[in-house]
């Protein structure tokens, strides 16, 4: 009877960024524009690599879907931190924030996996080249992004199971600009030890086995690039390494921070820009980074934009 007699929250209310209104018009436009190019530069990414066929090879393959993962992610947070930011109406339903803690958990433990495996293709890409294209078949590369993409959706329902299936009767501010499991569980009115030691565990392997792996295939990696005999050869290879190495340190070590501390200890506003860093921040530089300083991307959208042939004449 005494559960019966609780009041539970029906939903939660977002505080956001900042609470002085003086700076909110400056944050709404700089995420804006942030977001808009996160539309623009993955959005990009994803047609070329889907009209040139030059760029139909696993690498590109990858990057594409590194591309709809960063879109997926962000859509789902920054839409709704936008909307928060250009009305007074702050408030999100319960049901609204369990959906949007899953999905953007499916996006974020896909794409976590999905670096371990882009590291995979360049190790076998630098170090065994003449087999390259067989070990690295488009049936192979199918399979290791739909077990990234299960990956995901198992871990994020256990992740989104074990935050929700705790009793939330008041308060219901969230200090958050979206509803993150660590953020939601604050406002539990339970013990959340046991939701500490699931995220630890979950996080392990989610964030920390495919970091190791990745860590693992690249001193390999480099072992190979030190005994190439062309300083170009070295170069175009640590290249490639340098690119793929910021963009998991942008986006894994600031999501392990967060995941893997005890609630006890977690900042607010800390934590808020860590979020900001893996969710938006890495979303915004991986087109950069990771493809348009590419020369094939390059080449692609002279292509696409029929300047190509008009160079060649």
């Amino acid at each position: 009877m005494q559960k019966l007699n609780h009041s539970f929250v029906t939903e939660f209310v977002l505080l956001g960024f900042s609470p002085d209104p003086r700076t909110t018009p400056l944050l709404f436009l700089i995420f804006l524009m942030i977001y808009l190019l996160i539309l623009l530069g993955n959005g990009l990414i994803t047609i070329l690599i889907c009209l040139d066929s030059r760029l139909h090879t696993p690498m590109y393959f990858f990057i594409g879907i590194l591309s709809v993962l960063d879109l997926g992610y962000t859509t789902t947070t920054v839409p709704q931190m936008l909307a928060h930011l250009a009305s007074q109406e702050k408030t999100i339903s319960f049901s609204s924030c369990v959906a949007q803690m899953y999905i953007f958990l499916v996006f974020g433990i896909t794409e976590s996996w999905l670096f371990a495996i882009m590291s995979i293709d360049r190790y076998v890409a630098i170090c065994h080249p003449l087999r390259y294209k067989v070990t690295m078949s488009p049936r192979l590369c199918g399979v290791m992004v739909i077990f990234c993409g299960l990956w995901g959706v198992i871990s994020a329902l256990v992740y989104t199971i074990f935050a929700m299936r705790l009793p939330y009767c008041g308060p219901n501010k969230i200090n958050h600009f979206f509803c993150e499991v660590p953020a939601v569980l604050k406002l539990a009115c339970a013990d959340t030890s046991v939701n500490d030691r699931v995220d630890f565990i979950l996080g392990f392997s989610v964030i920390l086995i495919p970091l190791s792996l990745i860590l693992v295939i690249y001193v390999n990696i480099f072992i190979a690039i030190l005994k190439i005999r062309s300083a170009q050869g070295r170069l175009k290879a640590f290249s490639t390494c340098a690119s793929h190495i910021t963009v998991v340190t942008m986006f894994c070590v600031p999501a392990m921070v967060m995941y893997m501390k005890p609630g006890t200890k977690a900042s607010p506003e800390e934590d808020k820009k860590l979020a900001l860093f893996y969710n938006v921040i890495s979303a915004f530089l991986n087109p950069i980074i990771y493809s348009l300083r590419n020369k094939d991307v390059k080449r692609a959208v002279l292509k696409v934009t029929g300047w190509e042939g008009s160079q060649e004449k």
